[in-house]
């Protein structure tokens, strides 16, 4: 097993971009597990407001990234060669690292931002209804998340850390009249999706009132109703953004309102604020030339977004680090799981072959139940050094070193199994323990 991720960003890719890798996220993580190559175990697609990347549990890094372009670029439209000229692409250990590090924030447009960890949390629960990971996979992001908890309660940027979201409303604070503050403004939010929610939740944190919503899906009643804000039903969406100081749209559904219809509504000299969450764009970028309206975008709150204190992100990264070492040394461990079970499975046959013999010559006496005692204790002892050998050795990443003797010394074959991709986990079925001796089994039965 390698752990293998592609990874598309605000820093590589303009988000209107990395929005046509979001719009394919569902689609490309069904479509890698149904293709004919056995290099790829499963994945887990993380696509937020201004990044998308693919981590994949794969047996072959070079054809799994090969084979997860071309399916991303027949998802996407985007062609394979700009893909791959564009997309970054980590390996092993690599993985584990950057994927820490976005979950907790350092990675960010916003450093420190609080809701990427959620973000990655449900990019695990959406790969596991799906059926898409694997263990491997699901501890690896479950690992990330607690990763970020720690971050967020032992360093200053779980108080510092702000929102995407909070940095457009601040954007915006700077926009206002100095004469009215939020709690004058007439807001119309676009969206009733989780990104609606918590923008909701940021408007009233600074005394906004007057919240209206808006939803092409219908859906602005409902949302509405358990928020105590007004929806807006189709017919007064007009009248609603003729008297909206502010706006802002989150629903990603595609461009909603245009500068063309924007123009006919809008009185002039009253002053629209528009923040555009949206990858996809909810409001036409042209609503830009219109005077009297000011543009706040995803660009925007990634060139205004600020730094945040040097002490608290150093403290991060060092959480972040450790906590990556743990999770690389464990997983290290792991690889030698199947080594040591060859080696088990083969001295206890070797075992169960001489008790045969013991029993054939002494039936079943309690001389043989002694002798099969000893060589079972025996057994055991002789198995503790070279078992933590093997998983010492495993986090040296020696774990090649340690296969390589077993087959030497005892003409073992160790191979390694492909993970199982995640499904509903089965009660464990234990198998019943052989009875030590034949006449013991039909006493118990008389």
């Amino acid at each position: 097993m390698v752990y293998l991720s592609l990874v598309a960003s605000h820093s590589q890719l303009d988000l209107e971009t990395v929005a046509h890798l979001s719009a394919s996220a569902g689609e490309l993580a069904t479509a890698s597990l149904k293709s004919a190559s056995l290099s790829v175990n499963g994945t887990v697609v993380l696509a937020t407001c201004n990044r998308f990347e693919v981590y994949a549990d794969v047996t072959s890094p070079l054809t799994a990234a090969t084979e997860l372009v071309e399916q991303l670029a027949d998802t996407s439209g985007i062609p394979a060669h700009l893909l791959e000229s564009k997309l970054l692409r980590f390996e092993g250990r690599a993985v584990i690292d950057h994927l820490f590090s976005v979950g907790a924030g350092l990675e960010s447009a916003v450093v420190g931002e609080r809701e990427i960890a959620g973000q990655v949390r449900r990019a695990l629960a959406e790969a596991q209804t799906q059926k898409t990971t694997t263990g491997n996979l699901t501890r690896l992001f479950e690992t990330a998340t607690r990763t970020a908890k720690d971050v967020g309660s032992q360093t200053a940027l779980g108080s510092q850390g702000k929102s995407v979201v909070s940095v457009a409303l601040d954007l915006a604070d700077d926009l206002m009249s100095a004469s009215r503050d939020w709690s004058e403004q007439e807001v119309v939010l676009f969206g009733t999706g989780a990104y609606a929610g918590a923008t909701l939740a940021l408007l009233r944190e600074r005394g906004v009132r007057h919240i209206k919503v808006y939803s092409t899906s219908g859906r602005a009643e409902d949302f509405a109703s358990k928020r105590d804000v007004s929806p807006i039903a189709e017919g007064e969406l007009d009248q609603a953004l003729r008297q909206a100081d502010v706006i802002i749209g989150c629903s990603g559904n595609g461009t909603t309102l245009t500068r063309e219809r924007l123009t006919t509504l809008r009185v002039r000299n009253h002053p629209l604020i528009a923040i555009d969450m949206a990858l996809t764009h909810d409001f036409d970028p042209r609503l830009a030339e219109l005077p009297d309206v000011e543009l706040i975008t995803l660009e925007s709150v990634r060139m205004a977004a600020p730094d945040e204190q040097a002490l608290a992100v150093y403290e991060a990264k060092k959480i972040v680090a450790r906590s990556a070492d743990e999770f690389d040394a464990l997983q290290r461990e792991r690889e030698a799981d199947h080594a040591i079970v060859a080696l088990r499975r083969h001295t206890q046959q070797v075992l169960e072959a001489e008790v045969a013999k013991v029993r054939s010559q002494h039936g079943c006496t309690s001389a043989a139940d002694e002798v099969e005692l000893a060589m079972r204790r025996m057994m055991r002892q002789l198995l503790h050094v070279p078992t933590v050998r093997a998983r010492e050795l495993a986090a040296q990443g020696r774990a090649g070193d340690y296969i390589s003797a077993l087959e030497t010394m005892y003409g073992l074959e160790v191979s390694t199994p492909a993970p199982a991709r995640q499904t509903a986990a089965d009660p464990e079925k234990k198998a019943p323990a052989p009875a030590s001796c034949p006449m013991d089994l039909d006493s118990r039965s008389a």
